[in-house]
């Protein structure tokens, strides 16, 4: 296949030019066209290199769903310097970590977040600016600004940086295998080839429209918001997913393609007066982020008269890597579908990874292509484990039919997918480990009927101590995002480890089945 050979941004400004009155975002009853929104991320953009702003900076992006979002993504793009999402729903702890780690140098928030920011500019010593989208705030900190007042300021004309293909256009945060969250370095040749990719496979043009109600800071996100500036197809943006909400606009406006993870599905399936006539102009649905049971597809599909297919990926591949394909005889209910172009599969050994498995065959599903990252940021260790001879080791079990197509049957890695994100055991044993009362810890995911795995917590008490589980478990999950919360507490006299020092998940998984 061929892929366009320009960065990030200049994907989106050719778009620009074929289509510059049609409708790129619509958010809360504001609409920008494709040439409003070149225009106001270049006043940004700016604004950004007059404060200092240079090529290869880390900028932060802390925002709920919204057109400055990706007015801002795209800015930083055309200065070479680097977006780095931040979740909405993080706290202090987990805004101060990231921004921390990848060197941020600037943050762009909103001013509904403004609480779990305001106290942290002396936490982070290399942030100088702070910007604040939505409603103007209170602050006695010098280093703000207003983002619409930086619009108004600066002129629509592209601020000229030279970017290169292969520099940094993301660094979104993932726990990889093991440890605390890294940063995933994706390049604009990472991203302009996996936008290419996905858009193809998904037959995706500028007739296209769908609901982005997944968060922006997501790496699903950060796909769907590139192809609709790779197609020209029109996002409507909600701040997140409310199922009355998105069943107004399936009734309004002409949705082609409904986005979803699992749980949406489900509550489709349960919203009150949904029903197939809001699928009329709906081509398909693609689920992807966590697995789908069979079930649930059968359900919806018999329902709402709509095929289902699903995709396959991960932040460390930009991330799509497998899609269904579109055409009903072609899809196969179990599987995630088949690499899209220029994406080689294999299934290795759970051992070593060395030996290529046969067909039909369950071990480690790895991947090769343009849209595999470079690396992990300041993590060598971790980028050599996971990257080798230029294949990804996904951590995840499945296996290749005759045909080509993936199943996936199981993480060979200790992640808890609550929903569809992604939780990295060691991050909350790193925060239990802070109380003054917790001498050990273990985390693990036990199963759970609506958010598929949730956090458990084995809890060793400092020696004379006696521990209240409801006055630890508002300690630690005040300091974490609502999808992280422990929900699960267990005291424990001691944590099975091996004499390394290993955590022996395994056995504590093993105690809960054997329960």
């Amino acid at each position: 296949m061929q892929y366009p050979t320009i960065p990030l941004h200049d994907v989106m400004r050719a778009t620009a030019r074929r289509h510059p009155s049609r409708t790129a975002i619509w958010c809360n009853d504001r609409s920008l066209s494709f040439a409003e929104f070149d225009a106001e991320s270049n006043r940004l953009a700016n604004a950004l290199q007059e404060r200092g702003v240079r090529h290869g900076d880390r900028v932060g992006l802390f925002m709920p769903n919204c057109a400055e979002y990706e007015v801002s993504f795209y800015a930083v793009s055309k200065l070479g310097a680097c977006a780095c999402p931040l979740s909405p729903s993080y706290r202090s702890f987990e805004v101060t970590y990231q921004l921390r780690d990848a060197g941020a140098s600037v943050l762009i928030t909103h001013a509904r977040l403004w609480n779990v920011v305001e106290g942290l500019p002396e936490q982070l010593p290399t942030v100088r600016l702070f910007i604040v989208a939505g409603e103007s705030v209170t602050t006695s900190h010098a280093n703000v600004q207003v983002f619409d007042d930086l619009l108004r300021e600066h002129p629509p004309d592209p601020p000229g940086e030279q970017v290169n293909l292969d520099d940094l256009a993301v660094l979104p945060y993932s726990s990889g295998t093991t440890g605390m969250p890294k940063g995933v370095m994706l390049t604009h040749r990472n991203l302009v080839c996996n936008h290419t990719q996905w858009g193809t496979a998904a037959g995706m043009t500028a007739e296209d429209m769908y609901m982005v109600y997944l968060p922006l800071s997501h790496i699903y996100g950060v796909g769907l918001m590139g192809l609709s500036m790779w197609a020209g197809a029109t996002q409507l943006i909600l701040e997140r997913f409310d199922a009355s909400i998105v069943t107004r606009m399936l009734q309004e406006k002409p949705v082609t393609i409904l986005f979803v993870v699992p749980p949406i599905l489900q509550a489709l399936l349960d919203t009150s007066g949904l029903t197939s006539s809001h699928f009329r102009n709906v081509r398909y649905v693609m689920s992807a982020a966590a697995p789908l049971a069979p079930e649930l597809t059968n359900r919806f599909e018999e329902k709402f008269g709509v095929h289902v297919i699903q995709g396959y990926g991960m932040t460390e591949a930009s991330p799509d890597t497998h899609h269904s394909p579109l055409q009903p005889a072609r899809i196969k209910r179990d599987s995630c579908g088949i690499p899209v172009s220029d994406t080689e599969q294999k299934i290795v050994d759970l051992e070593k990874g060395e030996r290529t498995l046969g067909c039909g065959e369950v071990g480690e599903i790895i991947v090769r292509g343009p849209q595999v990252m470079r690396g992990y940021w300041n993590a060598t260790e971790e980028t050599a484990r996971t990257l080798r001879n230029g294949w990804l080791y996904t951590g995840d079990i499945g296996y290749i039919d005759k045909d080509g197509y993936l199943f996936v049957v199981d993480r060979k890695k200790e992640m808890i997918k609550c929903k569809a994100f992604s939780i990295a055991p060691a991050e909350l044993e790193a925060l239990v480990w802070q109380h003054p009362d917790v001498a050990d810890c273990a985390v693990i995911g036990v199963p759970d009927p609506e958010a598929g795995e949730i956090p458990k917590a084995y809890v060793v008490p400092q020696s004379g101590k006696d521990i209240q589980i409801e006055a630890l478990a508002e300690w630690v999950n005040s300091r974490l995002a609502a999808y992280k919360a422990i929900r699960c507490w267990e005291i424990v006299a001691k944590i099975p480890r091996t004499p390394s020092g290993k955590i022996l998940r395994r056995e504590l998984k093993r105690s809960i089945l054997g329960n």
